[in-house]
């Protein structure tokens, strides 16, 4: 069963329980305060609540955090970007992707699903420092043949060093950078290998102006074409969308990826929150990469894409609990990571955050306080799998 773990007089929603974990799941919601455990927090004066899974990254992208700001997407990617990542070496990629790791445990993420390249060097920071990930083997029209075969190469000889917690992906980039061919490939991959796919989507009006010129139709219906579309994919962004595309992703059984910051950041337009809503599109939260952000805190865009969406539709959209379980079970559903909520039986991810915080004062209302007025400082404990990663704001991987 593993080692037992107490969490004491913690408040779980409404009440003041002690929680045990036993191995890497939660056992017992109302345990004993005597229950045998190998380790014991003292949760007095702390709420537990379900960490973040963050959809959409880019993690080693730490390494270029503040380079090139306040410019537009395509100048920022081709000028910038783009040229200085051609730079970076296997082992840049490993210390950003541990810098990287470090941010989300102390914002309170448990989980990352990553597009970059050395996944190798990106799972092994993934190992050591004991949260999860699925990354993603990005594919792009500019790749040689060769690292095409040998990205091909890793994924069958794949093998999860940890047990779990780490999976793949087959990432191609975007429609813009990667032509029919390269999609299509993508798709006989990811099918053949039986991961998930992950692009980004409909980020900028140019995409969907280029995509309308050279193949006739807007983004989602030229992806639906290749049958690159269902439950399997997560398509991040997805700010141009018709009302007809949204309905095809929902048919289609698509997730999508909101990054409110980054959309925000780099003017590329706003989501359709009303229309996602209403369609039933599986919506989750993603952070894009520090170098569009600037930062990687899950709950930052929990705010954020509250805001906007009352902003654009009225102050009764997306409410508090709406967009924590966007940020939370939604993620970690479309993974198939069972967790995302405090509840027996499932893997135990969670936080305590810290209610003394002036943040959560007089605390009307524990959800709305941790989405509108807190920030990561008020995050004490995070654990993942049962392991504990952080305790008292000290890292403990």
């Amino acid at each position: 069963m593993g080692p037992r773990l107490l969490i004491k007089d913690v408040l779980l929603g409404e009440r003041t329980t002690n929680v045990l974990i036993a191995g890497n799941r939660f056992a017992d919601l109302a345990a004993p305060r005597d229950a045998a455990a190998d380790e014991v927090i003292e949760a007095e004066g702390m709420a537990i609540l379900p960490p973040f899974y963050n959809t959409h990254t880019h993690a080693a992208m730490t390494l270029l955090r503040g380079y090139a700001d306040d410019m537009p997407l395509d100048v920022w990617l081709q000028e910038y970007i783009w040229p200085r990542e051609d730079k970076l070496t296997a082992d840049d990629i490993y210390e950003g992707s541990r810098l990287a790791i470090r941010e989300m445990i102390r914002s309170g993420s448990v989980f990352f699903n990553d597009m970059y390249f050395e996944i190798g060097m990106t799972a092994r920071a993934v190992e050591q420092m004991g949260v999860r990930a699925c990354l993603g083997i990005t594919l792009m029209d500019a790749h040689p043949m060769a690292l095409r075969q040998e990205k091909e190469a890793f994924l069958r000889g794949w093998q999860d060093p940890t047990g779990g917690r780490i999976s793949l992906a087959v990432a191609p980039h975007a429609i813009y950078t990667a032509g029919t061919e390269t999609l299509r490939y993508a798709r006989e991959l990811a099918r053949r290998s039986g991961v998930r796919l992950h692009i980004h989507l409909s980020e900028t009006l140019q995409e969907v102006e280029d995509c309308l010129r050279d193949h006739g139709m807007r983004p989602v219906p030229y992806l639906d074409s290749l049958g690159l579309l269902g439950p399997d994919v997560v398509a991040a962004h997805c700010i141009h969308l018709d009302d007809d595309e949204i309905a095809l992703l929902a048919r289609r059984g698509v997730t999508v990826s909101h990054c409110p910051c980054s959309n925000l950041k780099l003017g590329s337009g706003l989501f359709r929150y009303d229309r996602m809503i209403a369609s039933g599109v599986r919506v989750t939260l993603g952070t894009d990469g520090c170098s569009s952000n600037n930062n990687l805190d899950m709950r930052e865009e929990m705010k954020f894409a509250a805001l906007l969406a009352k902003y654009q539709a009225g102050p009764a959209t997306l409410p508090a609990a709406e967009v924590l379980r966007w940020a939370t079970r939604n993620g970690a559903e479309t993974f198939g990571i069972d967790a995302g909520e405090i509840a027996a039986g499932r893997l135990a991810d969670a936080i305590l955050v810290d209610l003394s915080s002036e943040r959560f004062q007089p605390r009307y209302n524990l959800v709305s306080d941790w989405v509108y007025a807190a920030d990561s400082s008020c995050v004490d404990t995070v654990i993942c799998d049962g392991r504990i990663l952080m305790r008292g704001r000290e890292l403990m991987v």
